[in-house]
């Protein structure tokens, strides 16, 4: 019989269709050319090496004796405007405010044919570290109130530039569903005097039927109420609120932990699409003992359609502990 579950930190439902189940095998990508594959340069790219000029002027670079690791400049194509005030504007039942704040490009490797499952584990450090440093930064701007990294990997994910890249973007507002998953983590703080995503770590590792991947400060797993296929969370075992809060020891884990569970994506699933999101605090809520940050990585497998949209709550049609499983075996 289908199930219903509720997810513990966001309080929504998901039907974990159990009929409809595919096998783990059954979302493997047919892409026909793997990352691994692809030129290491191409010259119409604007992000590989030599190409620079056509790039706006960066704002932030790493480098080596042979030349640049990362480079971070504005996206050419900003979401947002750098300039101008803050301003909140009424007319009627109408809200406007103007679209000041950052949306920057995290260029991840000169290499055009990597990701972070093909990268060694210094570098995926340094990518890791560049978002630390760029959220430092942006947070100085008393305009951000919530800054959001994220990476689009492959077409169906939303990315225009197969090139290995991420972006953030600075806010200049806190939305709704993220204030919404604020209130829920405090109201549960409220209710039961510890942070919801601990009692959702230390669950995970007490069942050990979802995890992926365990380590000394970080766990992956495909939580209880997973919205879609192979949809995984990666949490700091230590309690924290805000992302700009991680150690130098702790980005080694992190690094270790996201290339083993980004690896047996690509291994076990053939290079799929996915997003992921680093949701962390915001600005002056970096110290809430209710918030816990954490990566949410989703592959792009499955499409929302008509029932998602019209009711909020998704189908998943893979078992989260059968996915989990499934990762748990590939070998890398």
């Amino acid at each position: 019989m289908p199930e219903i579950r509720q997810n513990l930190a966001t309080k929504e439902w998901v039907i974990i269709a159990t009929e409809r189940a595919k096998r783990p095998e059954d979302f493997v990508s047919k892409k026909k050319t793997l990352t691994e594959n692809k030129p290491a340069r191409i010259d119409t790219c604007p992000f590989c090496p030599g190409n620079e000029s056509q790039t706006p002027p960066e704002v932030f670079r790493i480098s080596d004796e042979k030349g640049w690791l990362i480079r971070v400049t504005p996206n050419k194509y900003s979401a947002l405007n750098e300039s101008g005030e803050r301003i909140r504007c009424f007319n009627g039942i109408n809200r406007l405010m103007t679209g000041v704040g950052f949306h920057e490009v995290v260029i991840e490797s000169p290499l055009h044919n990597t990701t972070i499952a093909l990268s060694n584990l210094s570098h995926i450090e340094l990518i890791f570290k560049t978002y630390k440093s760029r959220i430092l930064e942006l947070y100085k701007d008393e305009r951000v109130e919530l800054i959001i990294p994220f990476k689009n990997h492959g077409e169906s994910a939303g990315t225009s530039l197969e090139h290995p890249h991420s972006q953030i973007i600075a806010l200049p507002l806190i939305p709704h569903p993220v204030r919404a998953r604020i209130e829920e983590a405090i109201r549960y703080f409220d209710d039961n005097g510890e942070c919801v995503h601990c009692k959702m770590i230390q669950d995970e590792i007490c069942c050990n039927q979802r995890l992926i991947c365990d380590s000394k400060h970080f766990v992956s797993f495909i939580p209880y109420a997973a919205f879609s296929p192979f949809h995984i969370w990666i949490y700091p075992k230590k309690h924290n609120a805000s992302y700009i809060n991680i150690t130098d020891e702790e980005v080694q884990d992190l690094a270790i932990v996201m290339k083993t569970t980004l690896l047996k994506l690509y291994k076990g699933l053939g290079d799929p699409d996915y997003n992921y999101v680093i949701r962390t605090a915001p600005k002056d809520e970096g110290n809430n003992e209710a918030l816990h940050w954490y990566v949410s990585l989703i592959p792009r497998i499955t499409k929302t359609a008509g029932f998602e949209l019209g009711s909020g709550m998704f189908i998943n049609t893979a078992l989260p502990e059968k996915s989990a499983e499934f990762l748990r075996n590939v070998q890398i």
